[in-house]
């Protein structure tokens, strides 16, 4: 997984309410193996909406998202993160996200920041002309016309966020821990050592 300490750039100015995952990525994006290629599907029928953001020139590859409450509602499928890092977005702002597809992002590497409505409003306003500018250790969104917002983060998923560690990560972080233990487990415990099965 990518570490993630700043994000800066373009941020699309969406702001709609009550997105579902299956908004996200439609339910047939995910008959596919991988991963890469669902940004094509991402936000598919907002798409052909006229005037919509998705299509807008000005925020192709813009790493930011800003939404609206409720952000990733509806189903668990975890292809909406895919979808969204595959589109090039690493940080998605919103008043509030459903609490799966939260998990899912921090476990995919997209940094989900919680503002309150008002800031919210003010981003959207800024993101039209101007980049937004996300910093996780300082756990902060700031705007070149010196607006700043503070947000909230769990510890343990900031720590995971800034030294881009998912859970194999995690794990082979204690790979000394865990070679420690099976050395002793097999010192006093060797009858639960199987024998190499014979290829015969």
């Amino acid at each position: 997984m990518k570490a993630i300490n700043h994000v800066a750039g373009k941020a699309i100015p969406f702001g709609r309410k009550n997105v579902d995952t299956d908004v996200v990525i439609p339910a047939h994006w995910l008959k596919t193996i991988t991963r890469e290629g669902l940004g094509k599907g991402a936000f598919e029928a907002v798409k052909k909406e006229p005037g919509n953001v998705f299509t807008d020139p000005a925020y192709e590859g813009a790493p930011i998202l800003i939404a609206g409450d409720n952000f990733g509602c509806g189903s668990s499928r975890e292809h909406a993160a895919w979808a969204l890092l595959d589109m090039g977005v690493a940080c998605v702002i919103a008043p509030s996200f459903s609490d799966i597809f939260s998990g899912n992002a921090f476990k995919n590497g997209i940094l989900t920041v919680a503002l309150p409505q008002e800031a919210i409003d003010r981003l959207m306003e800024v993101a039209v002309e101007q980049p937004v500018d996300v910093d996780l250790e300082s756990q902060t969104v700031t705007t070149p016309f010196q607006d700043r917002f503070t947000f909230e983060i769990d510890p343990f998923r900031k720590h995971c966020l800034l030294n881009g560690l998912d859970e194999v990560g995690l794990t082979l972080a204690q790979d000394a821990a865990i070679a420690g233990h099976e050395a002793k487990a097999s010192a006093e415990l060797p009858f639960l050592a199987k024998a190499p099965v014979s290829a015969d």
